[in-house]
């Protein structure tokens, strides 16, 4: 029950409290009677009570535990008369009759100059009040002493009350809820204005936790932690650091006297470690941490002196394929990590697990280099290439570097899982990258064609591709060759078309970086020069120059 659902009204108590006597009482009378019949297959009981007819009960009363009778025909018995028939019989209750000898024994024994405090649960309501039954025993509470809101249903409730009177004529007993709360109301406003007031550290005991919370007994009265204020940290789930039962030092940092309500702070009663977090630790320092929480994105670790830093996923393995931070770390596990942010405003700290070890690059240099042949795994393929998996590290092989053949690329290649051979090229170890190449364990079809080919021969191709600086032609099934735009004279770029052949000159030849131009122009003049190496050769001495000459342009 919280303090806001308690209604209060100004009442004249002991009119009030007469009129709940008189609403709340039973018309039903203890008597004494005698079993005339039981009848076990009907599960009834016929009892002279001094009427003209027998009552009638229920013969389930008269078993214990067991389902055995203790009583016998002829034995005397206490019953209460209700104010229900059966058949024009009474019916009694030996229940409801050892409820008012019980009670009727608690009253003949009460000590008025004692106070009594119970704990019961309510049981029953009537327009006067309410039933609270206790220890088998059952008291009257008046509605104006219940304390209970109107949109509450108390039925079911336990609570706690104090007596307020007994009135041995009637056999009746009130408690009064209003009492004890109101006892415990001024009792939470004099500790309550006593912590503020001293603003004191005092220490309490976790009576319950809940999700918005803590609540804490400090001196006989309970005040709400909410979890804002249970770390500097910032907002935390109070059951992953606390228990029921658990003592904690708290300051009170508010009181709400018309709620009720005391609000406490646990931070507050311990020095905030941002103040003078320069002090504690800086960027760059090495620290030790426990694994507090574990996130698909991160980790949180505590660091002590209620701080808490975040580990991020990337942070904390140099293996870019880490899953979930689970596959690495586990909740309560000491780690050591690197400060590598300290945002003294945001109160945020950062850190790294993975900066304390050695660089998978820097070992990979070690014992390899560029021109190295290795073994490694695809890890992943992508549109651009495929990674390859090469022990701690993984390198790029690109599209371009896996074959020569243009058309192939690592989708229509690989899978993950297949075991490749590359060829180092390249070890960026600032960047953090290694350049793989399958290709170049093979020699390219550029360089077998310069084992027959250079600069100054004729050769044919056949159109493949136009772009605006040039015509791209195959010279045979593994070998393009480029002519330039400024190299087509006399032919024609708008009426060149895809699969014509075309006679030209090599012009450059590059075998390293697998390029080839070749010249149309250049052409004519080709085939002069080897027109006069032809005359030259024939070592004919009839023949001046310009007869040779005209015989080759005859030809």
């Amino acid at each position: 029950m919280k303090f806001e659902d308690i209604e209060i009204e100004e009442v004249d108590f002991g009119a009030m409290l007469e009129e709940s006597f008189k609403k709340g009482e039973s018309s039903n009378d203890l008597v004494e009677g005698k079993i005339v019949k039981i009848s076990e297959n009907d599960n009834q009981v016929l009892v002279d009570i001094g009427r003209k007819n027998e009552a009638i009960m229920f013969a389930d009363q008269l078993k214990d535990a067991n389902g055995d009778f203790m009583f016998e025909v002829g034995d005397n018995i206490y019953v209460v008369v209700t104010n229900a028939r059966s058949e024009d019989r009474t019916v009694v209750s030996h229940e409801l009759a050892k409820k008012k000898v019980a009670l009727k024994e608690f009253i003949d024994g009460y000590d008025e100059t004692h106070e009594y405090i119970i704990d019961g649960v309510v049981t029953k309501q009537n327009k006067g009040g309410y039933v609270v039954e206790c220890d088998g025993l059952e008291f009257f509470m008046p509605r104006t002493h219940s304390y209970f809101g109107q949109k509450i249903d108390p039925i079911g409730q336990k609570i706690k009350a104090m007596i307020i009177k007994v009135d041995k004529a009637r056999g009746s007993v009130a408690v009064s809820r209003k009492e004890i709360i109101d006892r415990e109301s001024g009792k939470i406003e004099e500790i309550a204005n006593k912590l503020l007031d001293e603003k004191l550290v005092v220490e309490g005991t976790i009576k319950s936790i809940a999700s918005y919370g803590v609540f804490v007994d400090v001196g006989g009265v309970d005040g709400l932690v909410h979890y804002s204020q249970i770390s500097h940290k910032g907002p935390v789930n109070p059951s992953k650091y606390y228990n029921i039962g658990d003592t904690v030092n708290v300051i009170a940092v508010d009181y709400d006297k018309k709620k009720r309500h005391l609000s406490l702070s646990i931070k507050d009663a311990h020095n905030d470690p941002w103040k003078a977090i320069g002090d504690v630790i800086r960027v760059g320092d090495t620290v030790s941490a426990k694994v507090s929480n574990i996130e698909s994105y991160g980790v949180f670790v505590d660091l002590g002196e209620d701080l808490e830093a975040f580990l991020h996923v990337s942070e904390i393995a140099w293996d870019k394929n880490v899953k979930h931070p689970s596959d690495y770390l586990s909740a309560g596990q000491e780690i050591k990590v690197e400060i590598i942010e300290i945002d003294k405003e945001k109160k945020r700290l950062r850190v790294s697990m993975k900066s304390l070890l050695e660089k998978p690059i820097d070992a990979f240099a070690l014992t390899c280099k560029n021109g190295d042949i290795v073994k490694g795994i695809v890890s992943s393929v992508t549109d651009f290439g495929a990674f390859i998996k090469l022990g701690a590290i993984e390198g790029l092989l690109h599209n371009q570097e896996i074959s020569w053949d243009k058309s192939v690329t690592a989708k229509n290649t690989f899978k993950n899982g297949d075991e490749v051979e590359v060829k180092v090229i390249k070890i960026d170890k600032d960047a953090g990258k290694i350049s793989l190449s399958k290709k170049a364990l093979e020699d390219s079809p550029i360089k077998n064609f310069a084992a027959t080919n250079k600069i100054g021969d004729i050769v044919t191709g056949t159109v493949k591709d136009k772009k605006d600086f040039g015509v791209f032609v195959a010279l045979d099934d593994k070998v393009d060759a480029l002519i330039r735009t400024e190299d087509l004279a006399p032919l024609v770029f708008d009426e060149i078309e895809k699969g014509q052949e075309i006679k030209a000159v090599i012009v450059f030849l590059d075998s390293n970086n697998d390029k080839i131009r070749v010249s149309v122009t250049r052409l004519e003049r080709q085939e002069e020069k080897d027109a006069v190496a032809l005359m030259n050769s024939k070592q004919d001495d009839s023949m001046t120059l310009g007869d040779a000459l005209r015989e080759q342009l005859k030809k």
